[in-house]
């Protein structure tokens, strides 16, 4: 009887276990009213390889054309029309030392800058070298990226668009995460020089999230999300078969039987 009693009760702990819901909500050690110190916000800023759209504007647009780099391409509307010409501005690439080659300025040195930073550079170099006395200096970055891979609901190749971008708004615009994704492991690496780093947040724990390096996204920043360990046992035949219920339902049932038929 008392072997009888002993299978119940382990049948009634598995059954009550299985069906507990797992947590994937996030933050959920944050209280209502409760405050957070934030980081100071992290302005991407340039790095080799990137990308600038640097206009120059001027109350004499003649001056202003000096120092904005042009391109001429062609297009044709049909087969029957004539080409046309039309002029759009081009992009800087950063070189691998940080430089641009900037019309009639030269060389100038951008790595490490912010967006307000280079116009502000350069709205100095074209005043104190006398080009110009009222230059209107606009700087974009194009071409800034960031990943996201695992489970989420739409993996991809994301343009930052615009200078703060935080792992959260990373992942909204990958749809966030699927039910099967792990909300405490997150893997986010990024390239600092020659080396990769790799950082671990955990959702769950906004101190976690709030105070990592990574908060604050930076161009060519890979997110991975883990799947949880059901989703990993998918990945096999039988993977999830012992977590089943059904299947210890009936070994519970099973062991019973036996039991009592040994000792009726």
């Amino acid at each position: 009887m008392k072997f009888k009693n002993l299978i119940i009760s382990m049948f009634l702990v598995i059954a009550v276990t299985s069906c507990e819901a797992p947590k994937l909500g996030y933050f959920q050690d944050v209280q209502s009213g409760q405050t957070h110190q934030l980081q100071e916000p992290k302005l991407v800023t340039v790095e080799p390889g990137d990308k600038l759209s640097i206009l120059v504007g001027s109350k004499d647009p003649a001056l202003a054309y000096l120092f904005n780099l042009q391109i001429v391409g062609r297009y044709k509307t049909s087969q029957s029309d004539a080409s046309l010409s039309t002029s759009q501005v081009a992009s800087y690439t950063v070189d691998e030392k940080g430089y641009i080659d900037f019309p009639v300025l030269g060389k100038l040195f951008l790595k490490g800058k912010t967006r307000s930073e280079v116009a502000a550079f350069v709205k100095k170099e074209l005043i104190s070298r006398q080009m110009l006395k009222d230059p209107v200096v606009t700087v974009d970055f194009l071409d800034l990226y960031f990943s996201v891979m695992g489970e989420v609901n739409a993996p991809g190749r994301f343009l930052m668009d615009h200078d703060k971008t935080t792992l959260i708004d990373a992942l909204s615009r990958a749809g966030d995460l699927t039910i099967n994704g792990r909300r405490d492991n997150v893997l986010v690496m990024r390239e600092e020089g020659d080396k990769e780093l790799a950082f671990r947040i955990d959702l769950t724990n906004v101190q976690s999230l709030y105070n990592s390096p990574v908060y604050y996204l930076k161009q060519g920043d890979m997110i991975y999300v883990e799947p949880n360990e059901k989703k990993a046992r998918e990945s096999t035949g039988t993977g999830n078969a012992f977590m089943q219920p059904t299947l210890w339902i009936s070994l519970a049932s099973l062991v019973t039987s036996v039991s009592v038929l040994i000792f009726k």
